[in-house]
Order: structure tokens, then sequence, then C-alpha cells
């Protein structure tokens, strides 16, 4: 073989791989993420309302629970419930604010720790002692930098559960602002919850996100906690529910009005600390979900990079076939997801 059958031979190959990434990014596409872009809510013929604890973790979190916390107060819910506060060792005026709000409004639990757990990192003690401490079975779990979406947070998410149901997942926006960082941001947040709802309605769940997350205390007693991961700094939401959730026990809430919002990180270096935090507790998932998430990713990092090698050393007018192929099955499905 010669020099230009080898370099014919090598334009072939760049081609067929191009091609077989794209093949994967189409079953992704048409096997997971289909599945939430023509999701309905199924109506159910009969409803129940359930006492729910909600549970936010606060340390040194004065200014944001100031801002955020009236929204979890004045829900508009016609069940009893409890908005419980974790004041984590705060060195602010948490303790006052708290004080003050809990005379306005009798539904405020304040649970105040005076003592760090050294050997269990982040917020993984406070949430479990909040989630001890909550007087009913379902419990709502959010942070102080969140605010519900509408009055009817709690109405809407504790309204997923049926008799099967054990975890409910909700979606945790951010405010829209100026910027590039902000955009990519919201398309990060937007795509991530695209995965795990998708994953989800599939049966393969794999994680959740602590902004927006609601499961019932039994099934954390039953699988002690968070014990089998305390010593990691993160994964009280994704961890927990990468190990606790099945096929049967979970499910999504896409109403906008059971959405909360967070304010975004305000630069790249703050954006990037909370992206490797989260990157950090991947390795820990069941290989299964290691495995679909770490082609899904592969695929993503292959994809550009063979499109323009196609382009310019084998076909342009097939590369771009190809492209044009995945690009419209990626809009047709990505429109109605970020529309809903």
């Amino acid at each position: 073989m010669n020099l230009n059958q080898l370099l014919l031979h090598w334009h072939g190959i760049v081609f067929i791989v191009f091609c077989v990434v794209t093949l994967i990014q189409v079953f992704y596409y048409v096997f997971f993420f289909l599945r939430l872009a023509i999701y309905k809510v199924k109506e159910k013929t009969t409803s129940q309302t359930h006492p729910v604890s909600v549970i936010i973790c606060a340390r040194d979190e004065a200014a944001n629970l100031a801002k955020n916390l009236p929204g979890a107060l004045v829900q508009q819910y016609r069940t009893t419930h409890e908005v419980i506060v974790v004041d984590d060792n705060s060195f602010d005026d948490s303790k006052y604010l708290l004080e003050e709000f809990q005379r306005q409004f009798k539904q405020l639990n304040i649970v105040e720790l005076k003592q760090e757990a050294k050997l269990i990192p982040g917020k993984k003690f406070p949430l479990s002692v909040g989630i001890k401490t909550a007087k009913y079975e379902i419990v709502l779990l959010t942070d102080a930098d969140c605010v519900p979406s509408s009055e009817y947070w709690i109405d809407k998410m504790q309204a997923t559960y049926d008799d099967e149901t054990e975890i409910v997942l909700g979606y945790g926006a951010y405010y829209k602002k100026p910027g590039l960082l902000n955009t990519l941001i919201r398309w990060e947040t937007l795509h991530t919850a695209l995965q795990y709802f998708s994953y989800a309605l599939a049966g393969q769940t794999y994680m959740g996100v602590g902004r927006n997350l609601s499961y019932k205390k039994v099934i954390f007693f039953r699988h002690k906690g968070f014990s089998a991961h305390n010593k990691i700094p993160s994964g009280d939401d994704d961890l927990f529910i990468n190990m606790a959730a099945t096929k049967r026990n979970t499910k999504i809430n896409l109403d906008a009005a059971a959405f909360t919002l967070s304010e975004p990180a305000k630069t790249w270096g703050q954006w990037v600390r909370q992206k490797r935090r989260h990157y950090s507790t991947g390795k820990y998932y069941k290989a299964r979900h290691k495995f679909l998430l770490g082609l899904y990713s592969l695929s993503h990092f292959l994809f550009y990079p063979l499109f323009i090698a196609s382009l310019i050393f084998f076909n342009w007018q097939l590369s771009l076939i190809v492209f044009g192929v995945r690009f419209l099955l990626q809009l047709g499905i990505l429109y109605p997801v970020a529309k809903s």
C-alpha cells in the first residue's frame, strides 16, 4: 500500500469514527432524552395531601435566610407542614434572625447545632439531624441560597407521591443574569437536568440536586443515612440518590411552580470550584451509571474535533449531512425540554 492509499485509508477511518460517535449521541438522545421531551404527567384519579417537613441547613447564611426563607414560610399549603432550619454552628446573626422569623411563623422550627462533627465534613451531619428531627414522613430539601419559584412549591412536590414513590426529583434553576458566565451556568444546569431526569424516566436514576429534592424518612433510615459516604464532603444529594433509587421508587417533577431559584456563581473561579466539588463524587456512582455517563461525555468531547477533521480531510458534504441529522435531532428534543 503506497502513501496515498494510506492517507485515503486514514481519512476514511476518521469519518467512520465520526459516524460511530454520532450514532452514540443519537442513541442517548433517542433512548434517554426523548423520554423527557415527550413526558406527560399522568392524571391521578384520586389526590392526597401529605404532611411535609421542609429542611434547610444553613451555616453563616444570615443574608440568604433573610432574602429566601420567607419564600418557604409563606407557602400556600392546606395540610400540616413545618419548615426546619438547621443552624450549623453559625457565627453571624442567623440565630437572632431565625428567632425573629419564628415569632411571625409558627411552622418554623429551629435546630441549633453548637458542636462540630469533625469526621463528617460538609452538611451531611446537620442534614441528618434535620431529618431525624422532622415530624413528618415526607421531607423536602432545599438550600439557604434557594427560594421556591412559587407559593405552591410544597404542594406541587408532594403531589408527585403515590404509594410506590419514595423519592421525588425536582429542578433547581438559576436566575437569568446578563453575561456569558450566567448563560453557561444556566445551560449546564439544564443539560445536567436533561440527563438525570431522563435517566430516572428510563429506570436508571443516578442523582438528584439538594436544591430541590424530596424523599421519605423511611428510605433514609433504611440506607442508614449517609453512613456509606460520610467521609466525602459532598454527595448528600447525588450519592444518596444513586444508592437509594430504584426503577420503581423514583419520580420527577417538571412543574415550573415546583422549581427553586438560586443566585448563580458570579466569577469563573467560583463556578469551577462548584463543578469540581460535584464531579468529585462521580467516581462513587454505580458502575453502570459511570459507564453511561462516561460514554456520553466522551462522545461529546470527540464529536466536534472529529466533525472538523472529517470536513477538512474526508468529504465535507457527507460530514455536513451526518452533523445535520444529529443537530436536527438535538434541536427537536432540547427545544421542548427547555421550553417546559
